[in-house]
C-alpha cells in the first residue's frame, strides 16, 4: 500500500474541493476530529457533509504541504493553509498538522487536525467585494 500516494491524492482533492474524490478515500467508519475547532464527526456520510460545509464557507481554502511522514498504517502531514475570510475579505494563513490512521484496506480511517487557525497570520486586510458593494 502506497500511503504517500494516497495522501498526495487526498491533498489534491482537498485543494480541488472535490468531495466525491475525498469521500472515495474515506473508510466507512472514518472519524474527522478537528481538535482546534472542537469539531468531531463520525461516519463517512456525516464527514462528507461536514467537509462540504467547510468548502461552502471557505471556497478559497487551499493547502500547501510542508512535510509528510508515513508509517505502515499512518501518515502525518504538516501544512500551511491560505484562504480569504468569507466575512471581511482578509487574506489569512495558518499552519497545521493532520494525523491519518490508515485502515487495512488502504482507506483513511481518521483525520485528526491540529492547527493555528484560531490565531491566523493576516496577509492582507483588503475589504471583501461584498463589503465594497454594500457601501
Amino acid at each position: 500500500m502506497d500511503i504517500a500516494a494516497l495522501i498526495d491524492r487526498y491533498d489534491a482533492a482537498w485543494n480541488g474541493q472535490d468531495l466525491d474524490a475525498i469521500a472515495s478515500m474515506h473508510d466507512d467508519d472514518i472519524v474527522f476530529h478537528n481538535h482546534t475547532a472542537g469539531e468531531r464527526v463520525d461516519g463517512a456520510a456525516a464527514v462528507r457533509d461536514h467537509i462540504g460545509a467547510i468548502f461552502a464557507r471557505w471556497p478559497t481554502l487551499r493547502f500547501e504541504r510542508r512535510a509528510l511522514r508515513v508509517g505502515d498504517d499512518f501518515a502525518v502531514s504538516e501544512w500551511t493553509a491560505r484562504a480569504t475570510h468569507p466575512d471581511d475579505g482578509r487574506e489569512l494563513e495558518w499552519d497545521g498538522v493532520d494525523v491519518f490512521p490508515i485502515a487495512a484496506d488502504g482507506r483513511i480511517a481518521g483525520k485528526a487536525v491540529y492547527s493555528t487557525s484560531g490565531t491566523p497570520r493576516v496577509l492582507s486586510t483588503r475589504p471583501s467585494e461584498r463589503m465594497v458593494s454594500a457601501s
